[in-house]
């Protein structure tokens, strides 16, 4: 990356990846912090917990499986498909397994596997956890509206969500949570320069 930012005369970086694609982040830093060359992380907001919630909040996908103890055999799993075989071991629960595409690597051994792409209503979030009798919900904190249903269904079902914060953002550069600000940031860093 380094090069190709040198080779094309990139006057900044914008990292808005995905919230938990921390390997890009930290590669666009490095980059970027190796030539001086300004760099903005966009990163839209997390999900704030509301009345009725019941989050338990995890550091990591391990962290996660082993919050699974006490919660529930039945697990709702919403956390793409990397990542899966963080739960593997866990021989006494069952999960319903949610991705766009089928994991890689080891899955648990009770499971089924939904392959689907959102948003989802959440009608029909809440009809998926009656219909597979879910107890606990996991799921990356990702931010945004368009998968959040799961939240609202779970939140009126009752039930405990393990939700898995978000890696830290590496050092040096700026963050912003829009598009118009990552704007406003570039249009500055043009007049500055």
């Amino acid at each position: 990356m380094r090069e190709w930012l040198a080779d094309n005369k990139i006057d900044a970086v914008v990292d808005a990846t995905h919230p938990f694609a921390g390997t890009m982040s930290a590669h666009a830093a490095t980059a970027a912090g190796a030539l001086g060359v300004p760099l903005l992380h966009v990163r839209r907001p997390g999900w704030t917990e509301q009345p009725g919630d019941h989050w338990i909040r995890v550091p990591d996908l391990a962290a996660a499986a082993e919050a699974l103890a006490d919660l529930g055999e039945r697990v709702f799993l919403t956390i793409g498909r990397q990542g899966v075989a963080a739960f593997a071991g866990l021989h006494r629960h069952w999960f319903l397994i949610r991705a766009i595409d089928p994991p890689e690597g080891a899955v648990p051994i009770r499971h089924q596997l939904l392959l689907a792409r959102g948003p989802f209503p959440v009608a029909e979030e809440a009809g998926l956890l009656a219909e597979h009798r879910i107890e606990v919900l996991v799921t990356k904190d990702s931010g945004g509206t368009l998968t959040d249903a799961k939240l609202t269904a779970a939140r009126a079902a009752g039930l405990p969500v393990v939700m898995v914060d978000r890696p830290a953002l590496p050092p040096g550069g700026a963050v912003v949570d829009s598009a118009v600000e990552a704007w406003n940031w570039l249009r500055r860093k043009q007049t500055e320069k």
